[in-house]
């Protein structure tokens, strides 16, 4: 069975292939298909976007696809980025463009109202079926970056049982926690 994971973002792929490791599938990626661009993200939740990338990739390919939407939920901005938190500083933003636009958004707020949540909607996409699952970890802001590893909002993104940020764990140990794996292992169920 061949499976396209309709994402352009390597850094996802990366996540999504590591956690697949052992399924009876062959999971493809975008740069299979150069012939498919950049897919337009016009939901309005979550699980909106990610239909939106699999029926996609599923009609030009033919082929099975799974994508996902992710968004970072801030408690103290009522919510905020959530669906926008790819380009929550703009179009043409990096990681870090995000990652600071955010630190300042939470300058002055208490360390007691600083929760977060994850989370991420899987879906999976083929001719006969269409199924969608949710992953969700909680943490908190950090008020500085800590750690090296992952990307997007992981340097900031703190996991209070474990005492780490995304950033500072390896991709195992993310895994173990993360919204990505827990939707990923949902959708594998």
């Amino acid at each position: 069975m061949k499976i396209v994971i309709a994402t352009h973002n390597k850094d996802k792929c990366k996540e999504i292939l590591e956690e697949c490791k052992g399924l009876n599938a062959i999971f493809l990626t975008l740069d299979k298909f150069p012939q498919i661009g950049d897919i337009k993200e016009t939901g309005t939740t979550l699980e909106e976007n990610a239909f939106i990338k699999a029926r996609t990739v599923h009609s030009i390919t033919g082929l099975s696809a799974i994508a996902d939407d992710t968004g970072l939920e801030v408690g103290a901005l009522n919510g905020a980025p959530g669906i926008y938190s790819a380009r929550f500083a703009g179009k043409h933003c990096s990681y870090r463009d995000n990652v600071d636009k955010l630190l300042r958004s939470m300058i002055g707020v208490p360390d007691n109202l600083r929760d977060a949540q994850f989370k991420t909607v899987m879906v999976y996409v083929d001719k006969n079926v269409e199924l969608a699952v949710e992953g969700v970890v909680k943490g908190t802001i950090t008020k500085k970056i800590k750690g090296l590893a992952g990307f997007g909002y992981d340097p900031i993104f703190y996991v209070p049982n474990l005492k780490k940020t995304f950033a500072e764990m390896k991709i195992e140990e993310k895994n173990l926690v993360s919204h990505r794996s827990r939707a990923i292992k949902a959708l594998k169920a």
